[in-house]
């Protein structure tokens, strides 16, 4: 099999290094259009999200969906203020992870950087309340109030300036991981299972909206309306602090969902096609919804047989996001075996 930690290593960092927070995707879109375009015919739903069927498969096998989501967490502008920016956040972000990160904020104009500010604590006051509210900080733009005013306005989009790299260990950290990684590894499959063409027919979705609601997989799945659908996103990897049973160890294998929502059977048969090609994998049991787009998959037109597949992810929704490409790349591989070995 022809997947690789190297390869997924590649596209990981080709699409993190693009902005595409929720409901403005283009960029992202683009950078994984190259990516599947050799593959088969691209096409962009009208909220957005990417579907590319990459095996015709024969008349009358399974139809498999393989999706992961496109978008990324990130800010609006809500207020030019004095050469600031005031902002709210697109997804979930724990402001005080803020504090001196560098952004890009995305004017009409171009690109321009900036840096996220608050009152320095010398001057905060004598409160014993040190937490760090979202309406207390503002994007610096070293820009003069009356310049400010004419390169920026409120919807102007903001995203992360960090950018990927590669730690000891097969380890890539950096932002937008969530879930661009996922993605790394639809892609990954999708190129293998293009090149032996299996009897199955496999469309990839890389949806939008994910962090504000699932609504690009609601509308994807709908539009494709396959028989099963393999989900794929990230999950909590342990890290320092962090409480054992409420994480899975980094390069531990991927974790497959365990929830009402998902089907038991597909789930199960996923479970024994890994085990019987020594890829690890490790359970995440869920007592309701998941919180990823399988839930949306699974509720989409008359409904869609899903299972979900995480990868551990260290640090999520910050700029310090941190997965093992070893977990990425096996989650590739369940999912090419999924489509040669017929559902």
């Amino acid at each position: 099999m022809n997947i690789t930690i190297e390869k997924t290593a590649a596209t990981a960092r080709a699409l993190c290094e693009v902005p595409g927070p929720s409901g403005r995707e283009c960029a992202a879109f683009a950078a994984a259009r190259a990516l599947l375009a050799p593959l088969g015919e691209v096409t962009r739903t009208p909220l957005g999200s990417l579907l590319c069927c990459v095996n015709p498969g024969r008349a009358g096998a399974p139809h498999l969906l393989l999706e992961a989501h496109l978008d990324q967490i990130g800010f609006v502008a809500t207020r030019v203020e004095e050469g600031f920016l005031r902002f709210a956040k697109v997804g979930g972000i724990d402001p005080r992870w803020l504090p001196a990160t560098p952004v890009v904020i995305h004017a009409a104009g171009g690109d321009r950087p900036g840096i996220i500010t608050s009152v320095p604590p010398h001057l905060a006051g004598d409160s014993d309340d040190h937490s760090i509210k979202i309406e207390d900080l503002l994007i610096d733009t070293g820009c003069r109030p009356e310049t400010a005013e004419t390169l920026f306005a409120p919807g102007d989009i903001v995203t992360f300036a960090a950018r990927p790299v590669m730690l000891q260990n097969n380890r890539l950290a950096g932002p937008a991981l969530d879930d661009r990684i996922g993605c790394a590894a639809v892609i990954a499959a999708a190129q293998e299972i293009a090149a032996e063409k299996p009897d199955c027919r496999v469309t990839v979705l890389l949806s939008s909206m994910e962090e504000i609601g699932g609504q690009g997989a609601m509308t994807g799945g709908f539009a494709v309306r396959p028989d099963y659908a393999i989900a794929v996103d990230v999950s909590f990897g342990d890290g320092f602090g962090c409480r054992a049973e409420q994480t899975a160890p980094l390069g531990g294998g991927p974790m497959l969902g365990l929830a009402p929502i998902l089907d038991r059977t597909f789930t199960r048969w996923l479970q024994e096609l890994a085990k019987a090609h020594e890829i690890p994998l490790q359970p995440e049991p869920m007592g309701g919804r998941t919180g990823t787009d399988a839930d949306d998959l699974a509720a989409a037109g008359p409904g869609i047989k899903t299972a979900l597949i995480s990868i551990p992810l260290r640090s999520m929704h910050t700029v310090a996001e941190t997965v093992d490409l070893a977990d990425a790349a096996n989650t590739a591989r369940l999912m090419a075996l999924a489509a040669k070995e017929g559902i």
